[in-house]
Parts: structure tokens; sequence; C-alpha cells
């Protein structure tokens, strides 16, 4: 097999294991504190955004766990990809928007923006404290 085609494989894997922990962790939020508001979406998102920033980091070329190109693929772009959800996240946003909440709607675009910001920022200076060590 080609390395593409690997690469391919890493990413439809990791993207299948993505959506599926999407979906679980949007249903048991639902459950928790109800639909009214996405809260999975914006759980995920966040958890999503820390991920990438803090494995990203550690496992960068000359980190302190570097890895292979492979597993890279499979968390970064394979995992994460399935797992966050800004597609939803756009989605939901004009639904609350157009049901005239608006102020719901502007809850969820700041919370999501500032705080998948600050989580991959946490993430990036958490894997760099470790990379440091």
């Amino acid at each position: 097999m080609g390395k593409a085609v690997i690469a391919y494989f890493w990413v439809a894997l990791g993207g299948a294991l993505g959506s599926m922990a999407r979906y679980g962790i949007s249903i048991a939020a639902a459950r928790i504190w109800g639909s009214a508001f996405p809260w999975g979406t914006l759980i995920v998102n966040a958890a999503g955004s820390f991920v990438i920033g803090f494995f990203g980091t550690l496992t960068a070329s000359g980190g302190m766990l570097p890895a292979s190109p492979g597993l890279r693929t499979f968390v970064m772009v394979g995992f994460c990809g399935g797992f966050t959800t800004f597609s939803s996240f756009s989605l939901q946003t004009l639904e609350l928007a157009r049901g005239r909440e608006g102020l719901s709607a502007l809850a969820n675009v700041v919370g999501s923006v500032v705080l998948c910001l600050l989580l991959v920022a946490g993430g990036y200076y958490l894997g760099s404290q470790i990379r440091a060590r």
C-alpha cells in the first residue's frame, strides 16, 4: 500500500472514532442539561481544541514525544476532525438566531470561540511545559 492510502486509512479510522465519541457526548449532554442549548457541541469543540493543542505540541518533530506522521494524522486530522463539530455549531447557532434566541446564539458563538481559543492555548502551554522538562 502506498503512503497516501495508509494516510487516508488513518484519517478514516480516527474520524470514525471521533464521530462516535462526539455522538455519545452530545447524547449525554442533552440528557443531563437538555437540548435547548447545544451544550454537547460546545463541550466537544472545547475538548477537541485542547486535545489538538496538547497532542500537537507534545508530538511535533523535535518535541518531547515525537510521533510518526501516521499517528499525528490519526489523532489530529482523523479523530479531532471527526470529533469537533464546527459545522454543527454553525447550524445550531443559525437555528438559535432564526428562532429569536439571539442571546443564546451570541452566547454560543462567544462561548465557543473564546473557550476553544483558551483551551487550544492551554493545551499548547501544557504540552510546552511537559516538553520542556
